[in-house]
C-alpha cells in the first residue's frame, strides 16, 4: 500500500471519508493489519492490559512502549504508526521531549499522550521540535484512579468544556484527537470543531477515524466487553478477513452501530 501519512489522514477527513486504526503490538499482526488496508496502527499502553495481564495501563513503562513500538515498526507494511506515551512519561517537558524522541527513533510516526487542558504546553514543545503529537481526551485510562473507574466523559457541561480543550490543543499544535467514551453528539461537536483528524473509540458515529483494541475486535477479550466493542470475528472466521471486515465497517459507516454508542 502506498504509505498512510498525516497527511493522507487530514485528506480523508476534508474528503468527508472515513479510516480506521486497531491497536498493534508486535511484527506479525503489524504486517496482517497494514494489508488489510487499515490506516493507522496504535502501539497503546493498552498492551499493560492485553499482554501483560495488568488490571490497568499504569504499570506500562517507556521501555515497554519502544520495544513494542520497534516490533511494530519491522513489520509494517505502510500504515501511520502512533505510539503512546505511557503513564507520567511527561512529568515534565524535557522528560517529556526526551520520551516522545525515544518513541519517533523506534519507529513510530506520531506520539499519543492522555490529558485535558494541560497538555497545551507540552504539545506546543512537541509540535516546535517535529513531533506530531495525537491528544487523547474524553475517557483517559491513565487517569482511571481520579476518575473513579471507567465511566463515560463529556455529559452536561463537560461536553462544552472538551470541546474548548480540544480547540485549544489545536491551536497548540495538536495534530489528531482520540477521543474516548463520550456521547455521539459530543463526539460529532468535538470532530467539527476542530480541523485535525478526530479517532473515536465509544464517540459515536460521526469521527473521522474509529479505533478498537485489537483483541476485543477479535473476541478476545478477558471478562468484561465494553459497549463500544464490535467482535468481527464473528462473521469473518478468520483473523485476515475480521481485520478486513472491520476495515470496510468504518470507512462505509456501518461501525459503530446505535448499539456501540453512548446517548
Amino acid at each position: 500500500m502506498t504509505p498512510i501519512t498525516l497527511n493522507t489522514l487530514k485528506a480523508l477527513k476534508a474528503k468527508g471519508e472515513k479510516f480506521s486504526v486497531l491497536t498493534c503490538y508486535d511484527a506479525t499482526f503489524s504486517t496482517r493489519i497494514s494489508q488489510a488496508g487499515i490506516e493507522a496502527m496504535l502501539i497503546g499502553d493498552s498492551l499493560g492490559m492485553v499482554l501483560q495481564g495488568h488490571d490497568s495501563t499504569l504499570p506500562v513503562t517507556m521501555d515497554d512502549m519502544v520495544y513494542h513500538t520497534q516490533c511494530v515498526s519491522r513489520g509494517n507494511q505502510g500504515s501511520l504508526i502512533m505510539a503512546d506515551l505511557p503513564f507520567l512519561s511527561d512529568a515534565d517537558i524535557a522528560t517529556l521531549l526526551n520520551n516522545a524522541a525515544r518513541l519517533m527513533r523506534a519507529g513510530a510516526h506520531m506520539v499519543k499522550i492522555e490529558g485535558d487542558h494541560w497538555l497545551a504546553e507540552g504539545i506546543q514543545a512537541l509540535s516546535q521540535r517535529g513531533v506530531p503529537v495525537c491528544a487523547h481526551l474524553g475517557l483517559t485510562p491513565q487517569m482511571v484512579n481520579q476518575l473513579g473507574g471507567y465511566r463515560v466523559q463529556g455529559r452536561g457541561e463537560a461536553g462544552q468544556l472538551l470541546i474548548e480543550t480540544a480547540k485549544k490543543l489545536e491551536a497548540a499544535g495538536a495534530s489528531a484527537f482520540v477521543l474516548e467514551c463520550v456521547p455521539s453528539e459530543i463526539g460529532q461537536a468535538v470532530t467539527q470543531a476542530v480541523s485535525a483528524p478526530v479517532i473515536g473509540i465509544g464517540a459515536g458515529p460521526d469521527t473521522d477515524g474509529q479505533v478498537l483494541v485489537m483483541h476485543d475486535m477479535l473476541g478476545a477479550t478477558v471478562g468484561h466487553t465494553a459497549k463500544f466493542v464490535k467482535n468481527f470475528m464473528t462473521e469473518a472466521g478468520d483473523i485476515q478477513a475480521a481485520f478486513e471486515a472491520f476495515h470496510q465497517a468504518v470507512k462505509q459507516g456501518q461501525f459503530p452501530a446505535p448499539e456501540h454508542c453512548f446517548k
